[in-house]
């Protein structure tokens, strides 16, 4: 078994959320399961300094490039990620996907997902594969699967936007997840609903056993 797994960059404000990401990775290595990080090779849609939360005016950044810090340089360019590779596949949270993999973060339920990025997850979706989307990534959910079940935690703002799009939120506890059988899809609030490292792991352990249990 192979998991791909989508990065938008790294750091919390404008990339892959760093804790999400490893707390996947570690999930899927204890379970004894190989997994390849994937990234577009594209501009971040902005740098934010992580001290002040601030814009870095001037500043750019690649996508693939911070990904590679992320995964320890073990990443590919998510144009060589071929769906037929992989078993099941899970998009970390964390702003960049909301900026770099959509423009949600930008938009609202206006948004629009990078045309590469929509293709490999409905790839991996029209094989029947199971997708996992953690913490922000459920926003896409509508636009890439149509009425699918899915949650972000208790933000009602964002529940509207996601049900605006098409699909379909259900309130969820940190530490629990929710799956869509139907459409194959397991998602998990983590950082919209965690305190601490160990509530974001909490889901994110359960929805990479999910994962799992599907993918076999």
């Amino acid at each position: 078994m192979k998991v791909a797994v989508l990065l938008a960059g790294c750091g919390v404000y404008d990339g892959s959320e760093i804790y999400e990401t490893t707390i996947t990775l570690l999930a899927l290595d204890r379970a004894g399961v190989a997994y390849q990080c994937i990234a577009p090779d594209i501009d971040q849609a902005h740098v934010i300094n992580h001290l002040t939360g601030e814009v870095d005016e001037g500043e750019t950044r690649n996508v693939l490039k911070e990904a590679a810090r992320l995964a320890r340089g073990e990443v590919i360019e998510l144009g060589q990620a071929k769906a037929e590779d992989y078993d099941a596949l899970i998009v970390p949270g964390g702003f960049g996907v909301a900026k770099n993999l959509c423009d949600f973060a930008f938009k609202g339920a206006e948004m629009s997902i990078h045309p590469p990025v929509k293709d490999f997850i409905q790839a991996v979706h029209k094989a029947g594969k199971p997708v996992g989307l953690i913490c922000i990534s459920p926003t896409m959910t509508g636009l890439l699967f149509g009425d699918a079940t899915c949650t972000i935690g208790s933000n009602t703002e964002v529940a509207a936007a996601i049900e605006q799009m098409g699909g379909r939120h259900q309130p969820c506890p940190v530490d629990d997840f929710v799956v869509d059988e139907e459409n194959r899809l397991v998602t998990t609030p983590a950082y919209m609903e965690a305190g601490s490292i160990k509530e974001a792991a909490a889901g994110i352990e359960k929805l990479v056993g999910k994962i799992l249990s599907m993918a076999g």
